[in-house]
């Protein structure tokens, strides 16, 4: 039995330790927090991500937990309402559409509550090492201790670890998109109901949705800006940054910028797409935003995290032990979908992509080619 550790714990890895599992190989899952964590944006499945989610068994489960969004409101820099519609979402696309918006956390608690008893999970500890010999990879760890294992897959996201330890430095991957995305949540202090609205004031701006059972609001926050300082990019420094930025909007700014200090699951980050010529190298390989993140402006990171999953792990069973069969059969059947989809963040900058580029894009793989 090959044994596979997945460095990462959001929703591509655990996703490719189901499938794993499921044709026979052992897995290890490392997530750097302490449990599966909380908060996001809402994140779409989409297309044939759909049909991952369903041969999981978890298509119904995750439709009874999706957002339930009536419509939109698009305001002006002072709050007045300039446009409204009750057909589309800017974070969903047509609402009348079979594709599935639901939080992010909702998602990560549901795959792992699906695999949490056939997989073992490593919370509270990373991967500092790799050392690859002639039959397997030993992995130094920050906390436990060093282990072997046949396969290392790196699921970690845009600052990936294992993309650092086994290609290089980040910056020879990640291109920076000219702005950065902050996400947190609030009480629902708007009193919106199943609705979303968006504003534009400068060079920011935001979309608000009401969430679970309309009790909180989820804030997505964008801000155009070159690639901040690295002495920005930790601690509080970030934080306070988009504080002051949002208090200086003209509408409901001084709320916000109090929820964004107080939220407890405050995230920002860059809009960056990775691009690399190659996703693996000797026996690790890249699944998700590690290897091919899309950024957030092209709404498709969910989607393909899921289908590369499945597809990396019906490309490793069927290579009976041949990594590297398996790795190249993985890159010749995603990298065309990867690369449509990735195009979608750059489309149309500054709004989505065209409704017909992205249901191109979102359907054009076959999980059984």
């Amino acid at each position: 039995m090959q044994t596979v550790l997945i460095s990462g714990g959001g929703i591509a890895g655990p996703v490719l330790a189901y499938w794993l599992h499921r044709h026979g190989f052992k897995v290890t899952v490392v997530e750097r927090a302490p449990h599966p964590r909380p908060g996001g944006q809402a994140v779409d499945v989409r297309g044939v991500a759909l049909d991952v989610v369903e041969r999981m068994n978890l298509l119904e489960q995750a439709r009874r937990v999706r957002t339930r969004m009536r419509g939109m409101s698009i305001l002006d820099p002072e709050g007045r309402e300039i446009d409204r519609s009750t057909e589309v979402a800017f974070s969903s696309g047509r609402l009348d559409s079979d594709d599935i918006e639901l939080l992010r956390e909702d998602l990560v608690r549901m795959v792992y509550e699906h695999t949490r008893t056939e997989v073992e999970y490593l919370f509270g500890d990373s991967v500092t090492a790799l050392d690859e010999n002639e039959t397997g990879v030993r992995v130094d760890f920050a906390h436990g201790a060093s282990r072997s294992f046949d396969l290392v897959i790196g699921a970690d996201g845009l600052h990936s670890t294992v993309r650092r330890l086994a290609f290089g430095p980040e910056g020879r991957f990640a291109h920076h998109l000219g702005s950065y995305l902050s996400v947190f949540s609030a009480e629902n202090f708007l009193a919106l109901d199943d609705w979303q609205v968006w504003l534009r004031d400068g060079d920011a701006g935001f979309g608000i949705m009401s969430v679970s059972d309309n009790t909180e609001l989820r804030v997505a926050f964008g801000f155009q800006s070159a690639p901040l300082a690295s002495g920005l990019r930790g601690g509080g420094a970030l934080r306070q940054l988009v504080v002051d930025k949002l208090a200086s909007l003209r509408w409901e700014g001084s709320r916000l910028a109090k929820a964004a200090r107080e939220a407890p699951d405050f995230y920002c980050d860059a809009m960056a797409r990775i691009q690399m010529d190659c996703w693996s190298r000797g026996r690790v390989a890249l699944l998700g935003d590690a290897g091919y993140c899309p950024s957030p402006l092209s709404g498709q990171g969910t989607s393909l995290a899921l289908v590369g999953a499945h597809v990396l792990a019906d490309c490793l069973a069927r290579a009976h032990g041949d990594h590297r069969a398996a790795y190249a059969r993985y890159e010749r059947r995603m990298r065309p979908f990867v690369t449509l989809n990735q195009a979608l963040a750059t489309e149309n900058p500054g709004g989505p992509a065209s409704e017909a580029s992205l249901t191109h894009a979102k359907n054009a793989f076959s999980l059984d080619a």
